[in-house]
């Protein structure tokens, strides 16, 4: 009888992680958009009135990754590609247009600020955006934290789109990002996992001033 018993845990146990698994979306391509909100510790500055209605969007396609932030400013435009490392910065600001090509190196540095975050999660639930999240609050090397809620049922198999999440076990569903003194909301608003057009991904060939990473550092530097 004790055999027995012990076979049906096992039985329930194995259905039991069958259907996690299940449940559990592994996602290839998906074009994931997001809301921005600022909050700003001097009350309403002009940049944060600039960034009111601001949106991000992220395009994944295998290795592929593109991130559109779009404002009253303009649009700044991140395309990555995970199997090369190198990376592809698109500015359209007041009629101006800059790209700025960017090598491995250069594309961890960039992204420093939040690299290789590692996270502590908390097993409560919510629902957030119509999907069910858990707490994640994530530690960097140099001590730089970031609370994020994530779906755990959503896990995107190319992470490297973002510095900060590569270590993250789902999706991103909201989260806070601290730019000197603006507060930026990430809130997540919809998620399409129809196939996403390679031309997202393709780098223009004409119309924009192109630089080096390391020319716009040096601007940059001549500006402070």
């Amino acid at each position: 009888m004790r055999n027995w018993t012990l076979l049906l845990l096992c039985f329930i146990g194995s259905i039991a992680f069958t259907s996690h698994s299940v449940a559990q979306k592994i996602v290839n391509e998906a074009t994931i958009n997001y809301t921005i909100s600022t909050e700003s510790t001097n009350d309403k500055t002009t940049a944060t009135k600039t960034l009111e209605g601001a949106t991000l969007t992220v395009y994944i396609k295998g290795n592929q990754s593109r991130t559109d932030m779009v404002s009253a400013m303009g649009t700044e435009s991140n395309l990555y590609d995970s199997r090369t490392g190198k990376g592809t910065i698109l500015k359209q600001y007041s009629g101006q247009k800059l790209m700025i090509s960017l090598t491995n190196n250069n594309w961890e540095q960039k992204n420093q600020f939040y690299q290789n975050m590692k996270f502590s999660i908390d097993n409560s639930e919510q629902m957030i955006a119509g999907l069910k999240c858990k707490k994640a609050t994530g530690k960097s090397a140099d001590g730089n934290t970031l609370i994020v809620y994530f779906a755990p049922d959503v896990v995107l198999s190319n992470k490297q789109y973002s510095n900060a999440f590569t270590q993250l076990p789902g999706l991103p569903v909201q989260y806070e990002l601290q730019a000197g003194k603006l507060k930026f909301k990430y809130l997540l608003s919809s998620v399409n996992y129809d196939p996403v057009p390679v031309a997202k991904f393709e780098i223009p060939k004409t119309g924009f001033r192109i630089m080096t990473y390391e020319e716009t550092q040096q601007l940059k530097k001549g500006e402070n």
